[in-house]
């Protein structure tokens, strides 16, 4: 009888890890426990959930800072974009904390460095790929110019008709990274897969589950808004309740291996 496959960090490199893992089929229900049971470890790692919070919150002023030194919106949209990109991968501590409650372990911040760092080759990997998707989107935008130029007055159809098209180009490849990221990185920490194994079972949750996922990304999509018209501050908690809600999609979404 062949030996089981085993998935994880120390799994033996002989074995061959399938291409993706498959998903359960969730219920619209999912997104609000996610949320809860983000908020629990929130409220059970409050000080080390804070703190990550309150360092992705001045890296986002930071940002802002350096867009605006020239007075270049343009950059800010830009800069904004890249960094709602990369929070999936920002937010690999919190994932962290979260499996360490799960675990029963007391949370530490030292643990997350630590794990994020022996993860960092496939954490790379799947920031530049998320790099690629925004230099594409950034041309793609620049693109539907040549149909609206900006020295031209538009008027109110025309408006209309840009924001329509603006909005159409941004949604295909908003749904291509959050399709590739919703379970991707939460699942490398956990089982040591590669960035492409971890991104394809992603894409295979989430076009199983379309409606759900559709859903999740609507409440993400919200509450980072609510954080953003807060300026900023709200995102100290609304940023790591959703990196550990995302933990928990990701335990709830991908199948168990024995």
């Amino acid at each position: 009888m062949a030996a089981p496959n085993v998935v994880g960090p120390n799994r033996d490199d002989t074995e061959i890890e399938p291409l993706f893992y498959p998903s359960h089929k969730l219920g619209f229900d999912a997104p609000i426990r996610w949320l809860k049971l983000g908020w629990r470890d929130f409220r059970q790692a409050w000080r080390q959930s804070l703190a990550y919070g309150i360092g992705l919150v001045l890296l986002g002023y930071l940002i802002t800072y350096l867009a605006l030194q020239d007075g270049n919106t343009v950059a800010l949209f830009t800069l904004a974009v890249a960094f709602i990109l990369s929070g999936p991968v920002l937010a690999f501590g919190l994932y962290s904390i979260s499996r360490q409650l799960e675990q029963e372990k007391p949370p530490r911040l030292g643990v997350c460095w630590t794990e994020s760092r022996n993860h960092l080759r496939n954490e790379l990997l799947f920031a530049l790929v998320m790099m690629v998707v925004l230099l594409v989107w950034a041309r793609a935008a620049s693109m539907v110019h040549v149909f609206f130029p900006v020295g031209e007055e538009l008027g109110l159809i025309g408006w209309l008709q840009f924001l329509a098209v603006g909005s159409a180009v941004g949604s295909i490849f908003a749904a291509i990274v959050f399709s590739a990221s919703v379970v991707s990185l939460p699942m490398m920490l956990d089982r040591g897969t590669d960035a492409i194994t971890s991104a394809l079972t992603s894409v295979g949750a989430v076009v199983q589950n379309k409606g759900v996922m559709l859903l999740w990304a609507v409440i993400i999509a919200g509450l980072v808004t609510i954080g953003f018209l807060m300026a900023y501050l709200g995102l100290a908690v609304i940023l790591p309740l959703i990196g550990h809600a995302s933990w928990h999609a990701y335990r709830d979404t991908v199948k168990r291996t024995t």
